[in-house]
């Protein structure tokens, strides 16, 4: 992607904010989040991923990974004890979705596999308010003239314009809660860059939620009543992008009227290093096998926005 997230915000008509949004910042205030066990036991899964899970000296970056992601997920799902509404979730592996949409004179399309996603039975509600959804009539969006936005983009010829959930009607989890990206490859080469990443998170997110919109209230172009909101996150096993976006219209032609929003958290270390073998000098231990420089809040950010629209 040429401009990553400034060109996935005019693909998609989107606002950026920085940050995560207020009502995220409220679930990481709840008590249940500051408890120490689950600092421990973020830590102690962090250790499991990173040195215990395998024979090997160090676990390549395609095994702890996703190896990291169930652990963080087996932790949010304990908190239904507290939260019974969390039993209402699944995850979907090797989800498939398909959106369509004109921007200018151009037809666009997301299509394919889309990450891990976590449905709900119920949707997340929307995190801006009407003022500030109003508010995004004068937002300009960014244009790279005499460049085109759509310049690097895959040409294909559209025999059908497909707007696909990946889910049959009736299904009892209906409703997309987040998106989940593991950028595991073990080349650096292989992965997507982290403002790739956010990119490509942007593109799925937009497009699950339009599907689900299409769904929901037709093909017809509308400012959205009750806007649709889904999350991503996305990590390479150390670094974290966390991302809320919440779909405001399917009138999505022009650059004029209502603007989609995005709140976008970047570059969150979960720790700083794993020493998977102690560093010896002349006999002494330097660096000790082990994690160092966990960071207790990009774990807290991840359950938060497991927890979100629950708690």
């Amino acid at each position: 992607v040429f401009a990553g997230v400034r060109q996935a915000q005019w693909l998609t008509k989107t606002k950026l904010v920085e940050g995560l949004p207020q009502t995220v910042q409220g679930v990481m205030d709840h008590p249940a989040l500051g408890l120490p066990e689950l600092e421990e036991r973020a830590k102690h899964v962090v250790s499991h991923a990173r040195l215990w899970d395998t024979a090997e000296v160090a676990p390549r970056r395609e095994r702890y990974c996703p190896v990291l992601f169930e652990n963080l997920i087996h932790i949010s799902r304990l908190m239904s004890g507290k939260f019974p509404s969390l039993s209402k979730r699944m995850l979907a592996r090797n989800c498939r979705i398909a959106a369509t949409w004109e921007r200018e004179s151009t037809l666009l399309q997301v299509r394919g596999l889309s990450g891990i996603l976590m449905n709900s039975m119920s949707p997340i509600p929307p995190v801006a308010s009407e003022e500030e959804i109003v508010a995004t009539k004068e937002h300009v969006l960014e244009t790279f003239y005499p460049i085109a936005p759509t310049i690097d983009l895959q040409e294909v010829n559209v025999y059908k314009e497909l707007n696909d959930t990946g889910f049959r009607d009736g299904y009892p989890y209906s409703h997309p809660h987040t998106l989940f990206f593991l950028e595991s490859a073990n080349v650096r080469t292989d992965r997507f860059r982290p403002e790739q990443l956010r990119a490509k998170m942007l593109m799925f997110a937009f497009g699950t939620a339009l599907a689900k919109a299409r769904a929901l209230h037709g093909n017809d172009p509308k400012v959205l009543e009750q806007p649709v909101v889904v999350q991503s996150i996305g990590t390479d096993g150390q670094l974290f992008q966390f991302m809320v976006f919440q779909l405001n219209t399917t009138d999505l032609v022009s650059n004029d009227g209502v603007k989609n929003l995005v709140w976008i958290d970047s570059d969150q270390n979960l720790y700083e290093r794993a020493q998977c073998v102690p560093e010896v000098k002349k006999r002494v231990v330097t660096k000790p096998a082990g994690i160092s420089g966990f960071q207790p809040d990009t774990f807290k950010k991840f359950l938060a926005l497991y927890l979100h629209g629950t708690v």
